[in-house]
This record gives C-alpha cells, sequence and structure tokens, in this order.
C-alpha cells in the first residue's frame, strides 16, 4: 500500500478565502493527499471541502508556520502551498521568512500564488 503524500496549505491575512476557494476548486486533486495546515486555514478549507483529510497545526503566527516548517526540514511535507498577503502588514514577517527559507533549502515545491498552485498542484499531484 502507498501512503499518500503530504502536502501543506497556509494563507495569511485577507488570503484565507482564496485558499478555500483554491480548495474548493482542486478537491478532486486534494483528496489524494493528507494535508496539513495552519488552524484558521485549515478550519476554513474544512469548511469548503468537509471530506479533505487535513490535520490543524497551531495558528501561523502561533507557532503552525515553524510546526510546517520542522515538517519540511524532516522530509515529511512534499508540497507547499502558502498565500501570503502582500499588503498586510506582517508582524509575524520572520516566520514567514522561515518557513520560505526552509522549503527552498529542502528543495519542495512551492507555490506563492494561486496561478503558481494552479500549475503546481496538478503537475505534482
Amino acid at each position: 500500500m502507498v501512503e499518500r503524500r503530504t502536502i501543506a496549505l497556509i494563507a495569511h491575512d485577507k488570503m484565507k478565502d482564496e485558499m478555500a476557494a483554491f480548495a474548493s476548486r482542486h478537491q478532486g486533486l486534494l483528496a489524494g493527499w493528507k494535508i496539513v495546515a495552519t488552524g484558521t486555514t485549515g478550519g476554513r478549507v474544512l469548511q469548503a471541502c468537509p471530506g479533505l483529510d487535513v490535520t490543524l497545526m497551531k495558528s501561523g503566527p502561533l507557532g503552525g508556520d515553524q510546526q510546517i516548517g520542522a515538517m519540511i526540514a524532516e522530509e515529511k511535507v512534499a508540497m507547499l502551498i502558502f498565500f501570503v498577503d502582500p499588503l498586510t502588514p506582517m508582524p509575524h514577517d520572520v516566520d514567514v521568512k522561515a518557513l520560505m527559507r526552509l522549503a527552498i533549502l529542502y528543495d519542495t515545491p512551492m507555490a506563492l500564488n494561486r496561478a503558481t498552485a494552479d500549475t503546481l498542484l496538478p503537475a505534482i499531484g
């Protein structure tokens, strides 16, 4: 039996609606993945797609970004979809940068906007 790969979904601030819409559009592809998500984002994804296998981490600024970063460092995450809100001041900017740095360091495929996520998920999934 082949174990399903894990994808991480994170959306900051005003991008949570965009992530829920993305998950709804790609629900069929996402059903083949184990999903880890930061708290509020994961809750929104579950509301939009209750049938998906979503494990909730802490909220991003409360440590969820770093929990997912640790999973990337342990090579437990195969892909990161990370919608950062570019128009909102980011008091947790260091968390955002740390997570991106780990994804780059461990060569984890990463999408930072909807257009890239729409392309990456079908290509890898």
